[in-house]
């Protein structure tokens, strides 16, 4: 009798144990559990069909101004949204200007490029800071030569969805998703 008591309470625990475990877990049918999931994936939220339509709606209400989607039982958590409306190419860093209209973004170079001779000033200590096309133009030797060398500027690309999140899940890191 002591014997058949003690394999009922196993039993008991192994059936109960279960169901007691993901009772407070989501479950991958929930919205924002997908949305979770398939931002994990290091190749990208939306290489699965299964993800497009939880990423895409994702997307629509991220752009009306509603909140991440909560998961529970999983470590994550989201930034407010941002806008960022510009990005550089590789190679340079985005800059805000004050131009007599307002703001104004410049990709400038993060490091010192050959420009042309017309950009630097006759005298090798005296150099201009900003001449529009090229940044802090100056003399420099190099192999024995002067040569003319500055930060070149470009126009940055404007961003196709603008709007951020930053996304960071337990045991994948940090992952910004634009909307």
């Amino acid at each position: 009798m002591k014997n058949l008591l003690l394999n009922a309470l196993v039993a008991a625990c192994y059936i109960l144990s279960p169901y007691r475990i993901s009772g407070g877990n989501a479950q991958a049918s929930d919205w924002g559990c997908q949305v979770v999931l398939c931002l994990s994936n290091p190749d990208g939220p939306t290489q699965f069909a299964e993800c497009r339509p939880p990423i895409q709606k994702l997307w629509r209400e991220l752009a009306r101004g509603h909140s991440f989607p909560a998961c529970s039982g999983v470590g994550f958590h989201s930034s407010r949204p941002g806008y960022e409306p510009y990005y550089c190419e590789a190679g340079y860093r985005l800059e805000d200007d004050f131009a007599p209209h307002g703001r104004k973004a410049t990709c400038v170079s993060t490091a010192l490029q050959q420009v042309r001779n017309e950009f630097c000033v006759n005298d090798r200590d005296d150099y201009q800071s900003d001449t529009g096309s090229v940044r802090s133009p100056r003399w420099q030797e190099e192999d024995g030569r002067l040569q003319c060398k500055g930060h070149s500027t470009a126009r940055p690309n404007v961003r196709s969805q603008p709007h951020y999140v930053d996304v960071t899940i337990d045991g994948a890191g940090t992952q910004r998703v634009w909307y």
